[in-house]
């Protein structure tokens, strides 16, 4: 199993120690990791499609109309991608395709702080072991959202007297590629403060890439 880590983009989500972090927990869990510190990684298609996994840590950025493609046509074929906060949701903004491959796009966050996450479906292998409500203190994501995704996690967001839900961890389709995210993670060390956080987030790029032993749909 092959797992393609591209970080870089805003220093401010610590992307060379987030991908190092998770680089050894798929590791650990016998994937082979390559971390790619430059997005000219994505000027190889053929290449993209040998991986069972990629997972963008790259908040902001840009890609060229090329790598845009080329990325999305190795999800398209059967590559799983999988990634979280602003390393994948806030992305290459402006690339509309490659938001909507990923099932939505940060756009602001009002709150920081403490908020409680509801975990909408348990029996996912993505979410077991996470509780069933629990508070998080970090940046809460409001998000421009594909209504196509599956939503394994919501959140109320409150702002300027309004109460709405939004989702906080998701899946989807994207041709025969599969998708997650999760809007938690701002810094590494809330990996380390939230372990079942942590551990749900391995879940979801596992489940996201190509494993045989994954049949949960």
């Amino acid at each position: 199993m092959k797992a393609l880590i591209v970080q870089g983009g805003w220093e401010g989500h610590e992307p060379e120690t987030v991908a190092k972090f998770f680089a050894k927990a798929l590791e650990h869990e016998g994937f082979e990791v390559v971390i790619a510190g430059t997005l000219d990684v994505f000027d190889d298609a053929e290449a993209l499609t040998t991986y069972n996994l990629i997972s963008p840590c790259w908040t902001m950025g840009e890609l060229t109309p090329e790598q845009s493609a080329n990325l999305r046509a190795a999800i398209h074929s059967g590559v799983g991608l999988g990634g979280f906060h602003g390393g994948m949701g806030d992305a290459f903004r402006g690339d509309l395709d490659y938001e909507w491959m990923v099932g939505g796009h940060f756009v602001g966050h009002p709150h920081v702080g403490e908020y409680t996450v509801e975990v909408k479906d348990s029996s996912h292998p993505i979410t077991q072991g996470l509780p069933e409500s629990f508070l998080y203190d970090s940046e809460q994501y409001y998000m421009m959202i594909d209504p196509g995704i599956t939503v394994l996690a919501d959140t109320i967001y409150t702002y300027e007297g309004q109460a709405i839900t939004m989702p906080v961890i998701w899946t989807k389709q994207w041709g025969a590629g599969r998708v997650f995210y999760s809007a938690l993670g701002h810094k590494a060390d809330e990996f380390i403060k939230y372990p079942a956080v942590s551990q749900m987030t391995i879940n979801g790029i596992k489940w996201a890439s190509r494993t045989p032993e994954v049949q949960h749909s």
